[in-house]
């Protein structure tokens, strides 16, 4: 299982990285959080799958009794879903504000602060 899961970990950071490279200012959007669910599939999966019995320790003991799985990596992915989610939010607001303002989602042509150099005609 572990293996198959990293093949879909490096398909899904290959294909952010190919979304955040194009001049759609709306997929580059998608790709971050594309991103955003590769890193948290890969710490699932480094954290290893594990069906073990549940992070509980049993009455009367102070530490856990045999193979337990590991509470830490669960509670890291669910927080970044949550600022993934948050960061998704913020980013289509964001994206629909430039686009109100600018009139345009290419981000080739969101150059204000940088304009293009105009080129100079030959014969004048």
């Amino acid at each position: 299982m572990e293996p198959l899961l990293a093949i879909v970990v490096g398909f899904l950071f290959a294909f952010s990285i190919y979304l955040l490279l194009r001049r759609n200012l709306v997929r580059v959007v998608i790709g971050v959080i594309i991103l955003s669910n590769a890193v948290n599939l890969l710490f699932f999966t480094v954290s290893r799958i594990d069906r073990g019995i549940p992070p509980l320790i049993p009455a009367g003991e102070y530490v856990p009794v045999g193979d337990i799985a590991n509470p830490l990596p669960q509670a890291l992915i669910l927080t970044a879903i949550v600022i993934g989610f948050g960061l998704l939010a913020f980013s289509l607001v964001l994206t629909y504000r430039a686009y109100k303002e600018l009139g345009t989602i290419d981000v080739d042509e969101m150059r204000e602060a940088e304009p293009r150099p105009q080129l100079k005609k030959e014969g004048k």
